[in-house]
């Protein structure tokens, strides 16, 4: 058997091959390297051996060859009783190939430069009121924090759309929330996702560390994003990246351990936000997995950053009230105490106060806060939106015939309950699942139900639904 001298050679030996002469251009996925887990876009053109219909690099195989060469396994290829493939089938374990790869670990062709589309069309673009008139029909109130996401995204998708065309070169619109658990920021984010058709990533800063450490390093929410796109790097690098609870990465106060969960995260989160190029892995979160390895930008990628801040407010307060302590002018002590929107008076200084390190704030330019839901905004947002939660049970119920209908005395019962657990409006499905679960229980048991309406009474335990029967009068039932 001849020896292999040189990349040239294999590739060679690879495109005269008469079993490989098939036009892969129609390939939706790339082909993998079986040993370095590169795929072709990065390691060239690959072998395909009749094994498993594996796929090996060029630079594989030539270090392959190079090291039986070294070993003395050349002699041993030289006796006539041995096989060259079953020796390769005794040699690699039994992984398969493409085929037998799972769909997460595959990676998408990108198209060439000739067939590729605009990534946006800026004529297309929605404009910020057409954005915010969409949001509307989903978010209740935070008018607000509509209007700044609003002009943030479409100002970004512009900056992608045009790629530089001249020397002026537009800034990344990345964006911090900031507001109290339960406002509507992820829903803020899942929606705007949603109505732009671009793929969505949602990770919690909570689970970043330093890389090295024990949990995802801070790459890993690209991974994610990858597989959002349903691993379409082109795709993806348009797409949206959510940072949750980021407020729990400030830098750590007191302590003489290292800050790897931290103010490390914060250093590690610059170069992905102000847009670079990193390697991360195709279907799993950790590059220690044998998994193909791809390039993704984060020029063109939205970052988002979300939290609850919960000592800012005394941090504001604090500031506010040192401005003037002596004399007639001096600010009273608890003249904010009953400030509802004491967070939205918040500063870049505050923010360095509460722990978040200035590179970091610096590369998020739009900040904006959003409101505390009142007992009102609540009962709003249970009927209103589109989606709204009560219309969710009504399209429940509605399969079986039957028409739900709550009071207005039964919706405001609701929300003061959701306000008591301040936990926004997460809340309100938990409420209403507790006290729908009875019904939606005993109402498939009777075809005779036409109507249910839900009463304050019902809510407060003092008494229970409105049961209408078909073609009968309204009944009580008790609890």
């Amino acid at each position: 058997m001849s020896d292999y001298k040189d990349k040239d050679e294999l590739t060679k030996t690879e495109d005269t091959s008469s079993d490989h002469k098939k036009d892969d251009s129609h390939k939706e996925y790339e082909d993998i390297c079986y040993v370095c887990r590169r795929p072709e876009s990065k390691a060239g053109k690959m072998i395909h051996l009749p094994i498993n219909n594996i796929c090996v690099c060029a630079d594989c195989m030539q270090k392959s060859f190079d090291t039986m060469n070294n070993s003395g396994m050349s002699d041993m290829m030289n006796m006539n009783n041995i096989n060259f493939q079953d020796l390769m089938n005794f040699g690699m374990p039994m992984m398969g190939g493409p085929d037998m790869m799972p769909k997460s670990q595959k990676l998408k062709k990108k198209k060439p430069k000739e067939e590729a589309q605009p990534v946006f069309d800026i004529k297309k673009i929605p404009a910020p009121h057409v954005i915010k008139a969409q949001l509307d029909d989903y978010v209740i109130g935070q008018e607000y924090a509509k209007k700044v996401m609003s002009v943030a995204v479409y100002n970004h998708y512009k900056r992608v759309a045009t790629n530089t065309m001249d020397d002026i070169e537009i800034e990344k619109s990345n964006m911090l929330m900031i507001g109290p658990t339960g406002c509507g920021k992820t829903y803020l984010v899942r929606t705007l996702a949603k109505l732009l058709d671009v793929p969505l990533a949602i990770t919690d800063a909570t689970t970043l560390t330093e890389a090295g450490y024990i949990g995802d390093d801070v790459e890993s929410v690209v991974s994610k994003l990858l597989a959002a796109a349903d691993n379409d790097v082109e795709k993806a690098e348009r797409g949206i990246i959510f940072i949750d609870e980021i407020d729990k990465i400030a830098k750590k106060k007191n302590t003489t351990s290292r800050d790897v969960s931290g103010e490390s995260v914060q250093q590690g989160l610059l170069k992905l936000l102000e847009g670079s190029d990193i390697e991360v892995p195709v279907g799993a979160s950790s590059k220690n997995a044998m998994v193909p390895m791809t390039t993704v930008s984060t020029r063109n990628i939205l970052f988002i950053c979300g939290g609850a801040f919960p000592d800012l407010e005394n941090i504001i307060k604090e500031r506010l009230t040192q401005q003037s302590s002596i004399g007639f002018i001096a600010d009273l002590k608890d003249k904010y105490d009953n400030d509802k929107n004491l967070i939205s008076k918040v500063t870049i200084d505050d923010l360095r106060t509460f722990g978040m390190i200035p590179e970091f704030i610096g590369r998020l330019p739009v900040i904006f806060t959003l409101q505390g839901l009142s007992e009102d905004m609540l009962v709003k947002i249970l009927k209103e939106p589109k989606n709204a939660i009560l219309k969710q049970y009504q399209k429940l119920l509605a399969l079986d015939e039957v028409d739900l209908q709550f009071s207005d005395d039964a919706l405001t019962a609701i929300a003061a309950k959701a306000m008591e657990k301040k936990t926004g409006a997460r809340a309100l499905r938990s409420i209403i699942e507790e006290f729908m679960l009875d019904i939606m229980y005993e109402i498939p048991k009777d075809d005779n139900i036409g109507r249910v309406t839900i009463t304050r009474e019902y809510i407060e335990n003092t008494g229970g639904p409105v049961i209408e029967m078909r073609g009968a009068l309204p009944v009580t039932k008790n609890s």
